[in-house]
C-alpha cells in the first residue's frame, strides 16, 4: 500500500493534518512527514505485517514495515511512526498476530481458552511472504491442553523465531465462584478438625449439609468435652 510523504528536517514545522515519520535500518535513515489521516486509515488495514510503499515527492520510494506508532493518549490518534526499511527478497524478523479458530472442547465443559502469546516471532524468507496472521485451531483442546510455539502450522517458507516450547495457547479450567471457593475452604477446615479430634465425623457431616454452622458444631463439641470432665471429676 502506497503511502505519500514530504521530506523533512528536525527543525520543520508541520503543516495541519501532518505528522513525523522515520525509516531506517542499520545503514539508512529517513525522515519525513505523512497525512495522518491516510496514516490511520492504512494502518487499520496494514497492521504491522503489511509493507507499506513511501513514495517521496521527488520520485524516491521505498518499501517498510510499520515499527512502532506513538499515540496521543488524550485524543487517541497517531503522532509519531517509526518504519523498519526492508529489502524484497530478504529474510526479515518480524511478529505475527495469533488468533484461535472453532470451538475448544474445553469451552463446551465450562473452560476457557486464554491466548498467551498474542504475537509470535518468526522469519520471513522476504517482506511479501509474512503472513497476515496465525490461526491456531483449537477446536480438539480439552481442558488442561495447550499449544507451543513448535507446534503451529508456518507457511511454506516461514521459520520461527522463538523458543518452541514457548506457551502460546492454553484451555483453563472454569473459575470458581466465590461460594464454590467458600464451601471448599470450609470442607478442608473441617477435615482438618475431624483429624485432629475437634470435631466428630457426625458434626463434620452436618455442616458440610448445611444443617448446622461450623461455630455451631465447634461450640457443641466444646459443650460436650465440658461435660464429659465434669462427668469424670463427679465420679
Amino acid at each position: 500500500m502506497e503511502l505519500k510523504a514530504s521530506q523533512r528536517t528536525t527543525q520543520q514545522q508541520l503543516d495541519t493534518g501532518m505528522m513525523p515519520a522515520v525509516a531506517y535500518n542499520k545503514d539508512h535513515n529517513v525522515s519525513f512527514t505523512l497525512d495522518r489521516k491516510e496514516f490511520d486509515r492504512a494502518f487499520r488495514v496494514q497492521g504491522r505485517t503489511g509493507i507499506f510503499d513511501i513514495a517521496l515527492e521527488g520520485g524516491e520510494s521505498f518499501p517498510a514495515l510499520v515499527k512502532s506508532v506513538q499515540m496521543d493518549k488524550r485524543r487517541r490518534i497517531p503522532i509519531h511512526v517509526d518504519f523498519t526499511l526492508v529489502t524484497y527478497g530478504e529474510p526479515i524478523e518480524v511478529s505475527v498476530p495469533v488468533h484461535t479458530s472453532g470451538k475448544a472442547r474445553g469451552v463446551v465443559q465450562g473452560g476457557l481458552v486464554d491466548i498467551v502469546l498474542h504475537n509470535l516471532a518468526i522469519i520471513a524468507p522476504g517482506p511479501r511472504r509474512i503472513p497476515s496472521e496465525l490461526v491456531i485451531d483449537v477446536t480438539r483442546l480439552n481442558i488442561g491442553d495447550h499449544v507451543t510455539a513448535g507446534q503451529v502450522t508456518l507457511p511454506e517458507g516461514v521459520k520461527l523465531n522463538v523458543d518452541p516450547d514457548q506457551l502460546v495457547v492454553s484451555v483453563l479450567a472454569p473459575r470458581q465462584s466465590d461460594a464454590e471457593a467458600e464451601a471448599e475452604e470450609t470442607a478442608a477446615q473441617v477435615a482438618g478438625m475431624v483429624a485432629s479430634g475437634e470435631i466428630s465425623e457426625e458434626a463434620a457431616e452436618a455442616v458440610l449439609e448445611g444443617e448446622v454452622s461450623l461455630e455451631a458444631a465447634k461450640e457443641e463439641a466444646h459443650k460436650d468435652d465440658a461435660g464429659a470432665e465434669e462427668t469424670a471429676s463427679e465420679q
